[in-house]
């Protein structure tokens, strides 16, 4: 194991692409350009003594995309086998991950200043977490009949009065309406 890794910073001609690289990742381009504009290079390209790409395949031709002349590596000090597996290990290893959607919609919604759809995320089909107290039943209005009626939300179960579910179908009608973009919840919230 490396004690220190040391990091150059070394003109991107000199780096080569491995020709033999089966990860497809054109459509990550355009997002890890955006994230190294919006944040900086925080990892570096790894290549092995002849300057090959390791990993860093993807952020190598985001640096090319953004017109970069240099860019941060890392030279490895590896066999040419353990090269092939950590190129191999390096992507799959992030395929077997998930998202934690709640925890995910969580961070997304703290983030305010930056456009997270321009590094990948799709915030159209995140929806917001409504609070617990979003629809409260108005002790005062007379219900139709004894029928309880319930807005599943998630493991929730938020119990709605005749008067809720009205203004509920009148907000919908208006978001239909309107042909708004995005989600109906997101268009509640932000009311």
């Amino acid at each position: 194991m490396n004690e220190e890794m040391k990091i150059q910073v070394v003109s991107i001609d000199s780096i080569t692409p491995y020709p033999d690289n089966p990860r497809n990742n054109d459509d990550a381009v355009e997002p890890t350009a955006e994230s190294i504009k919006q944040f900086g290079w925080q990892q570096p390209i790894v290549v092995d003594k002849n300057n090959v790409v390791i990993a860093g395949h993807t952020r190598l031709k985001a640096a090319e995309k953004l017109g970069l002349e240099t860019v941060p590596i890392v030279v490895a000090d590896l066999s040419d086998e353990q090269a092939r597996a950590y190129r191999l290990a390096d992507n799959k290893t992030g395929e077997m991950a998930y998202w934690d959607d709640k925890l995910l919609d969580q961070e997304l919604s703290k983030i305010t200043d930056i456009d997270m759809n321009l590094v990948g995320f799709n915030l159209d089909d995140i929806e917001p977490e409504l609070p617990q107290d979003f629809f409260e039943e108005n002790p005062d209005s007379e219900s139709d009949s004894d029928t309880k009626n319930y807005l599943e939300w998630g493991s929730n179960k938020v119990l709605l009065s005749q008067n809720d579910i009205k203004i509920l179908d009148d907000q919908f009608k208006k978001f239909n309406d309107g042909g708004e973009n995005g989600s109906f919840v997101t268009f509640l919230v932000d009311k």
